[in-house]
């Protein structure tokens, strides 16, 4: 007779449409740091983060995904300092690739080859092999695990975006990919963007050196509304209809806790300085009509020494919006985008941002999805390292944990995602028919797909 213990770890194991190997899981968070620039920041305030990457040789960079996300990493991969270049893009679909070439050429002078433009699934090696030095991976999460395999085979440095993976399966191969680019000193910089942010970096450290006392909780909350969605157009098979809209289905894009949460996780995996040992939660869709994913997420996640910390994340219209980052510890709590308070309410210390005219700009703080491109060519340049992989895989995987939580209602523990072999998404992906999907009806108060970001 099967258990109600049995059925649940069958689960967890097993939601899948494909499987991977587990070798090496246990091992897989082994050493934990990123390496680079962001390390010395910590231990020195005065650090000035660099506006711009330092001259050198021209670094050719091919884009792979080229939806809002990819042109914005365009274009901050060419703000990132001179004699820096896109030469080939790739996407499976040929607006998005004319798109592209457009904003690039109006926007920064920069013109792509025609033939170094591909779509198609297997566009991303066709990219890789195009003459580049850096690959800028921006297509669906549910690819970035395959892209990066064949960039650290290509022997490329990669910039690739949160998160790593939508699933266990995926996130191991990232693991393995990572190690493998630290031998082959390969840098390798991830989305995580708050840890480029300097407020952010200098409360962090504030509080490491014992400004809030002992930590003893989380508050993290992500509150927005709906997510854009693109209606069906006629021609289009199922599986455009699907990855035009990845944001909305779990495979794509490992639903929103997964995807957009993941940034406030990562604070909260920053602060916190380990993983969770097990989470248990609730969510559901109120309002959503598009894709598959749920549209509210509420997870306590608790730590090996009893610590407890709550995430909660939702994209309904109509509610309250805002974000909260609020660390506790045992003389006071701090704001992790810039603020320290006792235990009283009182502010006790708060992030001093320079107005545009000071003369001095030491406390700037640069956006941040530029300063991670600046990082990156900085370090290929002067021979530095920097690998920030291990802090987005611990992450990733923290987000996939709150999700397992929530869609099974069952305490999911550290060990059973680490050693999951859920695999989500088809073997092998072709333009057609997907059996199952289920049509949205027309859209009603779900925004429209954000304007691009590379102004």
């Amino acid at each position: 007779m099967e258990t109600k213990e049995q059925s649940r770890r069958e689960f967890i194991s097993t939601l899948t449409l494909g499987t991977i190997g587990v070798a090496g899981a246990a091992g897989m968070l082994a050493g934990c740091k990123g390496i680079g620039v962001l390390g010395r920041l910590e231990t020195n305030p005065a650090l000035q983060l660099s506006d711009q990457a330092p001259d050198g040789p021209v670094l050719k960079a091919g884009l792979i995904g080229c939806g809002n996300r990819g042109r914005g990493a365009a274009i901050n991969f060419l703000d990132a300092g001179p004699n820096l270049e896109i030469v080939a893009i790739g996407d499976l679909f040929q607006d998005q690739i004319d798109r592209t070439r457009e904003i690039l050429l109006q926007s920064r002078g920069m013109e792509i080859a025609e033939e170094n433009c591909f779509i198609g699934f297997d566009c991303y090696q066709k990219v890789i092999n195009a003459g580049v030095d850096v690959v800028l991976l921006a297509s669906p999460p549910h690819f970035r695990p395959r892209e990066v395999k064949a960039a650290v085979e290509a022997g490329k440095h990669i910039f690739l975006e949160k998160p790593v993976a939508v699933d266990p399966a995926g996130v191991r191969i990232i693991s393995e990919q990572s190690e493998i680019a630290k031998q082959k000193q390969l840098c390798m910089v991830t989305g995580t963007i708050r840890r480029y942010q300097k407020d952010y970096i200098e409360t962090q450290r504030r509080v490491a050196e014992g400004a809030i006392g002992d930590i003893v909780g989380a508050n993290i909350m992500r509150h927005g509304n709906a997510l854009w969605w693109v209606e069906r157009k006629p021609g289009w098979t199922d599986m455009e209809y699907m990855i035009r809209n990845w944001g909305n289905f779990c495979w794509l894009s490992g639903d929103h806790i997964v995807d957009q949460f993941i940034h406030e996780l990562d604070v909260m995996s920053w602060y916190l300085g380990s993983h969770p040992v097990k989470a248990i939660g609730n969510g559901g869709r109120h309002q959503r009509q598009s894709g598959d994913q749920f549209d509210h997420f509420s997870i306590s996640f608790e730590y090996d020494n009893g610590l407890m910390a709550h995430g909660a994340t939702r994209q309904i219209n109509g509610l309250h919006t805002g974000k909260t980052e609020r660390i506790t510890g045992t003389k006071g709590f701090a704001d992790a985008s810039g603020s320290i308070y006792d235990n009283k309410g009182a502010l006790v210390w708060e992030y001093p941002y320079p107005d545009d005219n000071d003369q001095d700009q030491t406390w700037r703080v640069q956006n941040p999805y530029l300063q991670e491109h600046v990082e990156l060519v900085s370090a290929i340049r002067t021979g530095g390292y920097i690998n920030d992989s291990d802090e987005n895989i611990t992450s990733t995987l923290i987000s996939i944990m709150g999700r397992m939580a929530a869609y099974t209602g069952l305490e999911v523990s550290w060990d059973e995602v680490l050693n999951s072999n859920m695999r989500l998404g088809p073997e092998t992906c072709k333009l057609g028919p997907v059996p199952g999907i289920v049509e949205a009806p027309p859209r009603v108060g779900i925004p429209s797909p954000p304007t691009d970001r590379y102004s």
